[in-house]
């Protein structure tokens, strides 16, 4: 993990990145061996994200994990800043006509973040998770936002994928990813072809303003075992119609006035 260039909030915000990255709790002597900062201004970073409640230490077990103020922000940010509230009737519709699992995504920097999941009619185990992040090279999602970046956006999100391959249809070079995007923007949606996890496929579609920014986007996801390609491919003008009237909900949508005095 490199060290921000954002000053001490950068700094400080990245500690609680690397916490969170662990995805359960963590002593110091874990952190430490991956940060970036000295020991001692590690724990100035820990203690004070401690005592803003921003982490929370187990005197117990010596650990720390995501304080419960997070839960409080994560909650305001799901309301005011994610397409999920927005798009939960479109989606919840959607999961009932096609049967399948139905993810609703947005960027976040490089990543894909999971900001809504409904699960087929016949779940099956996959990655994919509400508020969990991604890659974005090797998922549905991802591809389809990247497709329609503008390329000053476009480039600084390549150069961030790490091209791990996991499975022997991942992307592991920016030059053949960049080729589907071409495709995907030509096509209007994309797939995912068992690059992230095997067996897993999806089509997915961007969800787009009027002018063509990326709000986000939406996928139908399956597995080999259950169906094909071809037939999520089918399925594109009912995931299309769903990601226009997200779409046009989010246009719509304003924050709620602010209380005035008279």
């Amino acid at each position: 993990m490199a060290a921000s260039g954002d000053g001490t909030v950068g700094k400080a915000l990245e500690v609680l990145d690397q916490v969170a990255s662990f995805a359960r709790p963590v002593r110091f002597s874990e952190l430490l061996e991956t940060s970036p900062y000295p020991k001692a201004t590690l724990y100035r970073f820990v203690q004070t994200l401690t005592n803003q409640r921003m982490l929370s230490f187990d005197p117990d077990r010596g650990t720390y994990a995501p304080g419960v103020r997070l839960v409080r922000l994560a909650h305001a940010a799901w309301q005011t800043a994610s397409l999920a509230p927005i798009a939960r009737a479109q989606i919840d519709q959607l999961s009932a006509d096609v049967g399948e699992t139905v993810h609703l995504a947005q960027l976040d920097h490089a990543q894909v973040i999971y900001v809504d999941k409904r699960n087929a009619t016949n779940p099956v185990p996959m990655f994919s998770q509400s508020g969990k992040v991604g890659p974005a090279y090797c998922t549905g999602v991802g591809k389809a936002m990247m497709a329609y970046l503008p390329e000053e956006e476009l480039t600084p999100v390549m150069e961030q994928q790490s091209y791990h391959k996991f499975t022997d249809t991942t992307h592991t070079s920016p030059e053949t990813l960049r080729e589907e995007l071409v495709d995907i923007r030509t096509n209007g949606y994309g797939f995912d072809r068992e690059e992230h996890e095997p067996g897993i496929i999806c089509v997915a579609l961007p969800i787009l303003t009027e002018t063509g920014r990326v709000l986000g986007a939406l996928s139908v996801t399956s597995t080999t075992a259950r169906t094909n390609l071809a037939g999520l491919e089918s399925l594109v003008p009912r995931i299309k119609t769903t990601a226009q009237a997200i779409s046009q909900e989010a246009s719509n949508w304003h924050f709620p006035a602010a209380a005035t005095n008279t």
